[in-house]
């Protein structure tokens, strides 16, 4: 196990995404200020919960958690999902309960749905400011779990037409958040009818989901 395991619930998935109980493990969403929607996507978490429990045989509720940037119980939740088009604002005290919990064995993804990249760097900068974000290769093991991504992030939605890219923060030589750009993983684990994207495409994204859940708990 790479990560420190203060987290209770990430012991069930030390020999291979299995779990006793079955429905007792939950996906988080991180709930932020500043005026962004934080609640985007609504349907994207359940719908990639469904996923891995079919494709990895992990056995997460479909009902995700929502916590709170500054909570005590972001410790509960070892990955955490964070989305939105706008503005976000970390106090000092939110910034420092989301870094120990980054540094603790924690795993944040950020998926930028289109608006969110100027803020949320200046965010993350509040959080570890002795770090950048730097793009990671396609050969990292991210994008190499259950399913092979050989040239990086899966491009779901056009937005500027640039090419996906996915960055990291690195802390003491563990990736602690992954940060999908102009790439819109999220929308693709909505809802079929919600922005009637190619199965293929919804696919996609659900397997690049999996591998960052994979990743994660390794």
């Amino acid at each position: 196990m790479k990560k420190i395991l203060i987290f209770l619930f990430i012991l069930p998935f030390a020999t291979g995404f299995k779990s006793e109980n079955a429905n007792t493990l939950q996906l988080a969403l991180l709930k932020y200020k500043g005026g962004g929607d934080w609640y985007a996507n609504p349907t994207a978490l359940p719908n990639l919960a469904l996923f891995c429990n079919q494709q990895l045989g992990t056995a997460f509720d479909p009902d995700y958690a929502t916590v709170e940037v500054g909570s005590v119980d972001l410790f509960n939740y070892p990955f955490v999902h964070m989305t939105g088009h706008g503005n976000v604002v970390f106090s000092d005290a939110e910034a420092e309960n989301l870094r120990n919990y980054l540094i603790a064995g924690g795993f944040l993804h950020i998926d930028d749905n289109y608006g969110m990249d100027p803020f949320v760097r200046p965010a993350m900068k509040k959080v570890f400011p002795e770090l950048e974000f730097v793009e990671l290769p396609f050969e990292h093991g991210v994008y190499h779990q259950t399913f092979d991504f050989q040239g990086g992030l899966p491009k779901v939605h056009e937005h500027d037409g640039d090419p996906p890219q996915g960055f990291g923060l690195i802390w003491e030589g563990r990736l602690v958040c992954f940060y999908s750009y102009e790439s819109d993983l999220g929308d693709g684990w909505e809802d079929a009818a919600v922005h009637r994207d190619p199965e293929q495409v919804r696919i996609k994204a659900l397997q690049m989901g999996a591998n960052l859940i994979q990743f994660a708990f390794e």
